[in-house]
């Protein structure tokens, strides 16, 4: 007993005790004496009688002085008892003082003759402890008349042979042949419960010998059994006040469920189970034996491989939608947001529960719920993780059971919840969801070797053994029987200490992995009994008396009511942006991650060419650096893109499992990652493209490379949470990402040209086919070509030198290789087809007249050869003609340039660059026209040839691409493809694609 109650006691003992001038009365000390004896040890017993007396010298001085003035003893008692109340108040809790009353009213019932002052003494004690006048009349009915019908029978529990009993209470259990009946007293505001006894067969409570007409208050776990009354568990007693105070009912039942990994004879063998509201069931076993299996089973994570799993007759994985809200899961590991406060962590989740609350009630409740966990002081304190603590592991673990606790599922599930936890912050947890359980949830959970005390909270107790075999289920103390049974121990009966009332439930584990002993005395590898051995004892004794209740039963009303989608949205939009904020590290990195880039590449990629005037002057037509810079953007916001969002999902993996019981959106979800990775994203990519082009001088280019950059960007948020979506670790992901980004850089046709590559996979006439898959080659391709095409200076000169550019193609280039391929074809009088059908291909493709031509063509030589030249002299006039056009445009500019007081070579060096003219046009190229098996190959100034496939494809630096009869700019045509694959990654995102690739390669 807790030193202060006894303390308390024994000085209400003292003030009540019955003292003459002689002294206390024989009858008072031998209560006291008796009473201290059977708590404590000799030592300790005399310690507190001494005291008791030292109680008796300050309380009756006047009595005990017979030359002191005597007082009205009541009324100076009872100053003294409003005293002492008041400092036991300060001190005890509400279930302690209910105790020190109890022992009261015993105290005056076995002493002399019960007076008024002593009724009056003990009933103010009892307005003093704030008991109430219905729970006292029981008490004094109960303890003090011995009466066996009290004030308020709904309170009374009667286990009775007689069955004409039944009509002394609401509550009756009928023990057949028992010849006697056992007084049960409910005190509701503590929950405890007093036994009364009367009868003459012997019965025992925890192994100890129950005095008739004595009150016993009945501890968690007890047990009461008799030769002829079968054993009474706790959890039948409060079950019977317990229910009737439910208004719904819900009942967990597992028919013959079984379940199998892969490959493998572990899983879960054959269990049943039926479990009904208001009980506390725990799952124990060792290592290996399946407890978070069959959590999972019973929870709904893991479909069994046969059985069913019900819950109020609805099957939990055909009828989910019927059981929604109605599961709650707790799993052993933080499923916190570290970067929140307690109070953020627990409002936030609670706007995906109540869909129907406002703000204002949903802080109410919330306030509340941390006020009820005892949370409420640190409610401001950011969560943290491992490394970084700022609340204790037992404020964590009850910050966990919250988030659950606050939308008040029917059925809890908790993993292994007092893990890594002190002894007290154990108890505190465990008893958090006891008091679950008398509310009316059925609360399952793991444990691991609980204590004694926490042990008898369980009302029911699974063992699991090794390999997942089932091998008890039912009563906590019971089980020690049990098994001592089975193995053949001679005081099998005992089930817990006789002298302490504690129960090793390690001595259970003991039992079941006892290890045969050799002739040396020494415990070898195998086991007495085997896990099937002990599991063919639990289908005998046990799984066939198992009632599985699957009748049809109304679900519970759930408090909880689904948000509709955008309040989801908004809440997970909310609770990210507050988490990435409160990171000041992630903040700090993220916004000035591409800043620092773009200053690094921008600087060092400043090449300073100067003039004849100034060496240090910067012109930005020499700067041979910017086909780098370009390319090295388009990587950055490869990279970038991907750096961030990598770990976006896999580290909400936990949070998205108990969250996956609320069935919310995962589109709202994935929405709120997306938005927000690709808002940061426009932000990274304007500020690396607004320092990177300042420090570069690159004029009025902004916007296109910051739209052509935030793209990338955002196609590789999506690729980057496709990746943490189907992934299982971080180290996984970090070591895929090189795998990715490095493709993107050789194929991307600046590392290695295109035409550079292995015979088997290169294409002389398009992009080859791994080209068209690297983002990184449309990225780039559309920022050369914009930053030619598109220029302040180059703009002006486009069309007409493309115009100029195809003319003197087909002019010097191409009829030249068709009339050489002609005069070879008559000088060989050759019919090789191949090549008249390739040299007829091309000039119908490149004909200017309206006409076709056929094979009939190579039929005359001189017309062969002359319709050639035509067509060549054709080109050249066009050619002389563009070149006077152009001339012209140069004319106008200059004019236009000499009113603004500029001039032309300004205007080209500030915005025209020549290696990137050089790379577009591929002066670097000493051949002009390639002849392949697919034809003649144009080499000369890719950029102003059109493309010949209609679908899109196109050789490098193209400015267009065909799609159909339609011509589109290059720019816009990569801009939509890019962002074409990011809406393919959006949808493998939503509909989990690889990660289910993922799951099936991990099955292989």
């Amino acid at each position: 007993m807790n030193e202060k109650i006894l303390k308390a006691l024994i000085r209400l003992f003292a003030i009540i005790a019955n003292v003459t001038v002689d002294g206390v009365s024989d009858k008072s000390l031998t209560i006291v004496s008796n009473y201290l004896n059977n708590l404590l040890n000799k030592e300790l017993a005399d310690d507190y009688l001494n005291l008791f007396y030292d109680y008796i010298k300050e309380h009756h001085k006047d009595v005990l002085d017979p030359n002191k003035k005597k007082k009205k003893r009541s009324a100076f008692n009872s100053i003294k008892v409003l005293s002492i109340c008041n400092e036991i108040n300060e001190e005890l809790e509400q279930h302690q003082k209910m105790f020190v009353l109890i022992q009261l009213l015993e105290f005056i019932k076995y002493g002399q003759a019960i007076t008024d002052d002593e009724i009056d003494f003990v009933k103010t004690v009892a307005d003093m402890f704030r008991v109430s006048n219905e729970e006292y009349s029981n008490l004094q009915n109960f303890i003090i008349d011995n009466d066996k019908e009290v004030t308020y029978k709904d309170k009374l529990l009667v286990i009775s042979g007689f069955v004409d009993q039944q009509n002394q209470s609401n509550r009756y259990i009928y023990a057949d042949k028992f010849c006697g009946s056992v007084y049960i007293l409910h005190i509701e505001s503590t929950n405890t419960y007093l036994l009364n006894y009367f009868g003459d067969d012997n019965i025992y409570m925890n192994s100890q010998r129950v005095v008739p007409e004595k009150i016993y208050v009945i501890d968690q776990g007890a047990t009461i059994r008799g030769k002829r009354l079968k054993s009474i568990f706790y959890s039948d007693i409060s079950g019977k006040f317990l229910n009737d105070s439910f208004k719904q009912k819900i009942i967990l039942t597992a028919k013959d469920v079984e379940f199998k990994f892969r490959n493998s004879d572990n899983g879960i063998h054959q269990f049943n189970f039926s479990e009904e509201t208001g009980k506390l069931v725990g799952i124990m076993g060792g290592s290996g034996a399946g407890k978070s299996t069959l959590m999972n089973i019973l929870n709904g994570s893991f479909q069994p491989t046969s059985g069913n799993v019900y819950i109020n007759g609805y099957d939990i994985y055909k009828e989910r939608n019927k059981i929604q809200g109605v599961i709650g899961y707790v799993p052993q590991d933080d499923m916190l947001l570290e970067d929140l406060t307690v109070y953020q962590n627990l409002f936030y989740n609670a706007r995906l529960c109540f869909g129907n609350m406002d703000d204002k009630q949903i802080h109410s409740k919330v306030i509340k719920t941390l006020y009820n966990l005892d949370l409420i002081d640190v409610r401001n304190l950011k969560v943290g993780n491992s490394i970084n603590k700022y609340i204790s592991g037992g404020q964590r673990k009850r910050l966990n059971i919250a988030l659950e606790l606050i939308r008040e599922p029917a059925i809890l599930f908790a993993d292994e919840p007092t893990s890594g936890l002190s002894s007290m912050d154990s108890e505190m947890v465990i008893d958090l969801l006891k008091e679950q359980a008398n509310k009316g949830k059925l609360v399952l959970i793991n444990i691991h070797q609980p204590s004694s005390d926490l042990y008898k909270l369980f009302d029911k107790i699974i063992f699991l053994d090794k390999g997942g075999f089932p091998i008890y289920y039912g009563n906590p103390i019971e089980a020690v029987s049990y098994f001592k049974k089975l193995s053949n121990f001679a005081n099998y009966d005992e089930n817990q200490c006789l002298t302490c009332g504690n129960v090793n439930s390690e001595q259970i584990l003991e039992i079941i992995e006892t290890k045969i002993v050799n002739e040396y005395g020494k415990p070898t590898k195998n086991r007495k009994k085997t896990p099937k051995e002990w599991w063919g004892f639990y289908k005998e004794n046990i799984d066939k008396h198992i009632v599985k209740n699957t009748s049809k039963l109304k679900i519970p009303e759930s408090n909880f009511k689904m948000p509709r989608y955008y309040k989801q949205l908004s809440t997970f939009i909310t609770r990210d942006v507050l988490s990435k904020y409160s990171n000041k590290q992630y903040l700090l990195i993220s916004l000035l991650e591409t800043p620092l880039l773009a200053i690094i590449l921008g600087y060092f990629t400043k090449y300073i060419s100067g003039d004849v005037n100034d060496p240090n002057l910067y012109v930005f037509a020499e700067n041979e650096n910017l086909p780098a810079y370009l390319f090295m953007s388009v990587i950055v916001a490869l990279f970038i893109g991907m750096s961030i969002s990598a770990e976006e999902i896999i580290k909400d993996k936990k949070i998205l499992k108990r969250e996956s019981y609320l069935h919310l959106s995962y589109k709202a979800y994935l929405n709120s990652k997306i938005i927000i990775l690709f808002a940061l994203s426009a932000f990274q990519t304007f500020s690396f493209v607004l320092i990177g082009n300042y420090i570069l001088e690159i004029k009025d280019m902004n916007f296109y490379y910051w739209i052509l950059l935030f793209t990338t960007s955002c196609f590789a948020n999506m690729l980057g949470l496709n990746i943490s979506a189907s992934l299982n670790s971080v180290i996984t992901i970090y070591i895929l990402i090189p795998f990715i980004l490095v493709p993107q850089l050789l194929f991307s046709g600046v590392i290695v040209k295109y035409d550079k590559l292995h015979s088997s996979i290169k294409s002389d006439k398009y992009v080859p086919f791994i080209g068209d898959i690297m983002t990184s080659r449309w990225a780039y391709e559309a920022l050369a070509v914009k930053q030619f095409k598109d220029n302040g200076f180059q703009k002006n000169f486009f069309d007409i030198e493309k115009k100029l550019s195809i003319n003197s193609y087909n002019a010097n280039f191409l009829l030249p290789q068709l009339i050489t391929k002609t005069e070879y074809i008559y000088a060989n009088k050759t019919n090789d087809n191949i090549w008249k059908n390739e040299i007829l291909k091309e000039l119908n493709k490149i004909t200017p007249f309206s006409k076709t031509y056929n094979i009939s063509f190579f039929n005359d030589y001189d017309n062969s050869i002359s319709e050639l030249n035509n067509i060549r002299d054709y080109y050249n006039k066009e050619y002389n003609k563009n070149n006077k056009e152009k001339d012209y445009i140069y004319n106008q500019l200059i004019n236009k340039l000499q009113k603004n007081n500029s001039d032309f070579s300004k205007l080209k060096n500030t915005y025209y660059n020549n290696s990137i003219a050089d790379l577009v046009l591929n002066k670097n190229e000493i051949d002009k026209i390639k002849e392949t098996s697919e034809g003649f190959i144009q080499l000369k100034d890719p950029v102003y040839k059109t493309p010949d496939s209609k679908y899109g494809r196109a050789h490098f630096y193209s400015s267009v691409k065909r799609f159909g009869n339609l011509e589109i700019d290059t720019f816009i045509f990569n801009l939509m493809f890019i962002w074409l694959t990011t809406l393919l990654l959006y949808i493998t995102l939503c509909f989990d694609i690889f990660n289910k690739i993922s799951k099936k390669i991990n099955q292989i």
